[in-house]
């Protein structure tokens, strides 16, 4: 019911706002005036509009669901604040939590000997580095961790950067042009068409994880262009799945196309030791041209690498403007990441026991007959509620009973495909897993 009238209210104050438009534009088409005039009064009344933020379309579409969720009941559930370590618990407003929204996949986020590698760079290097590191901000701590990041994939180097989401817009926007070609997932991530969209090459979506219809684009287009790149995600962020590796890798090779793979979310969480989906799959990393990931899940610090051969790498160090005029990465941001990576190889049991957790949860879902969608039961379980309303609602319940779960809501996903999206750390219990499944299957069967 609170769907279906949530629905109603919102039918109505769109119906309400429409009614005015059509009145506000009814009572200009009534003027008597001549035409020049209404032109003079519509240019008037659209540079009030035109250099004011309120006005703005995105704004108005924020505050227009502000208004609806309050008049339902419905609070917003994001920005809320965490008051120590975000785990596999937390604490906010003072009341703890089982916490499902935090990419602390590992645990080692508030880890002591992480946290112990941090203090101690700030020690020796301080806070910032305070520059480019082309100008002056080189340490030794960064070329240490991506001597790191490229012995864990297999490949010759590694940059990183102050933000994943800079890394893929960077990366691509500036390796690729007007005359080059771009395929990529349809449920790829927004940094990655942002990259695509600043590149000003020809870009083409393919159907979720599927090779042969994009095989059939390859033999189709890849004679019209000079390079080809093909885009995946290790792990899908909304969707918790992965592809099939290995045929994407005969696609590249046969239509002679880059691959990148996207691996924020599988990098330590797939493949026995937490090398990925490289690992995953027993693959070598150089089947891969393009490796991407971050440094903020997994690795507990902040910030994105790029792995792969020296050309590559040594391109996007002098010339990517995501790196060149950026700051360097903060120094204890980075031994924090090279501190978590070496802990991950010495400690693969942490990702073991992600897994099962991973497992664990996804089956109690699908046993609840909860709609997980692509679910591969890995750190990532989506539960599809449905309509954005009836998600947020959902959440709340959720989190009036002591759990905290982000929705995930259009524009980020389809409005009919609105969800839960559960991140699962190795540091949940499994009765903390089934009991929140359990709560889960109870409010979504309320409707």
């Amino acid at each position: 019911m609170a769907n279906a009238q949530g629905f109603q209210h919102t039918s109505r104050l769109k119906d309400c706002l429409a009614r005015q438009a059509a009145e506000h534009m009814g009572r200009i088409a009534d003027q008597s005036g001549v035409t020049v005039e209404r032109d003079i009064d519509m240019r008037k009344e659209a540079s009030d509009t035109w250099d004011r933020f309120d006005r703005h379309p995105g704004y108005q579409e924020i505050r227009l669901i502000q208004e609806v969720g309050a008049r339902l009941g419905a609070g917003n559930p994001f920005f809320k604040a965490h008051e120590g370590v975000a785990g596999a618990t937390t604490r906010i407003n003072g009341r703890e939590y089982i916490n499902f929204a935090s990419y602390n996949y590992l645990g080692l986020s508030g880890h002591p000997s992480v946290s112990q590698a941090a203090i101690e760079a700030i020690g020796r290097y301080g806070t910032s580095v305070s520059a480019s590191r082309l100008v002056s901000g080189e340490r030794p701590l960064h070329r240490q961790l991506e001597a790191a990041l490229a012995c864990s994939y297999g490949v010759a180097d590694a940059i990183v950067f102050v933000s994943g989401h800079a890394t893929n817009t960077s990366t691509i926007g500036h390796l690729f042009g007007p005359k080059d070609l771009i395929l990529y997932d349809a449920l790829i991530h927004n940094s990655v068409l942002q990259g695509v969209a600043l590149s000003g090459a020809k870009r083409l979506a393919f159907p979720h994880n599927d090779w042969a219809r994009l095989d059939a684009i390859l033999t189709k287009r890849r004679r019209l262009f000079e390079r080809v790149l093909i885009v995946l995600e290790g792990i899908y962020s909304m969707d918790g799945d992965y592809p099939d590796l290995p045929r994407f890798i005969e696609l590249k090779k046969r239509h002679r196309a880059w691959l990148m793979v996207d691996e924020a979310h599988s990098f330590g969480v797939m493949g026995k030791t937490g090398k990925g989906i490289r690992e995953h799959f027993g693959l070598d990393g150089r089947d891969v041209d393009i490796w991407m990931g971050t440094l903020s899940k997994s690795l507990a610090s902040c910030g994105g690498y790029i792995a792969g051969e020296t050309a590559l790498v040594e391109h996007l160090r002098y010339r990517a403007p995501g790196f060149v005029y950026s700051v360097g990465m903060a120094p204890p941001m980075a031994a924090a990441a090279l501190e978590a990576l070496r802990y991950i190889e010495t400690h693969p049991e942490r990702v073991a026991r992600l897994q099962d957790n991973g497992r664990l949860f996804f089956t109690l879902a699908r046993n609840a007959a909860i709609d997980t969608g692509y679910c591969a039961g890995f750190a990532v379980v989506p539960a599809i509620i449905g309509s954005s309303l009836r998600t947020v609602n959902v959440a709340n319940l959720l989190f009036q009973q002591g759990i905290n779960v982000q929705p995930i809501l259009y524009p980020a996903v389809q409005e009919n495909k609105a969800r839960l999206r559960f991140f699962i750390s190795c540091e949940h219990s499994a009765e903390q897993i089934r009991r929140t499944v359990d709560l889960l299957a109870d409010e979504i069967a309320r409707g």
